[in-house]
């Protein structure tokens, strides 16, 4: 039977976020080749077609860009409530309680308790 999303048979593993051991090396690894070839590995591009300069540049771009979220089931639980929370806040109008009158205040007060 599969798991849920989230779940897991080791609840002591790997942080959400932390890149593995293997990752991390071969990141290590290829900022360390780049480095040591950089003068041929300019030379090389140079000697590209403009067509092909694009098309490494976007495969570059896929390698450390993170993807774009297509789907809402891509976001955690926690980011989902994050999005509510800031969208909330901002179709909610800012209101200087002090500015309003007494009447004012009682119609708001009514109105958020016929509300709930």
């Amino acid at each position: 039977m599969p798991h849920k999303k989230g779940v897991t048979n080791n609840p002591h593993g790997r942080k959400k976020g932390v890149p593995n051991k293997s990752t991390t090396e071969l990141r290590e690894l290829l900022q360390v080749f780049v480095e040591e070839n950089l003068e041929e590995l300019q030379a090389t591009f140079s000697r590209l077609e403009p067509w092909q300069k694009l098309n490494f540049f976007e495969k570059m771009l896929k390698m450390v860009m993170p993807p774009p979220i297509t789907a809402l089931e891509q976001l955690s639980d926690e980011d989902l409530t994050r999005m509510i929370e800031i969208l909330e806040a901002r179709q909610r109008p800012k209101i200087n309680l002090a500015e309003l009158s007494t009447e004012e205040l009682i119609q708001r007060a009514n109105a958020l308790k016929d509300a709930n």
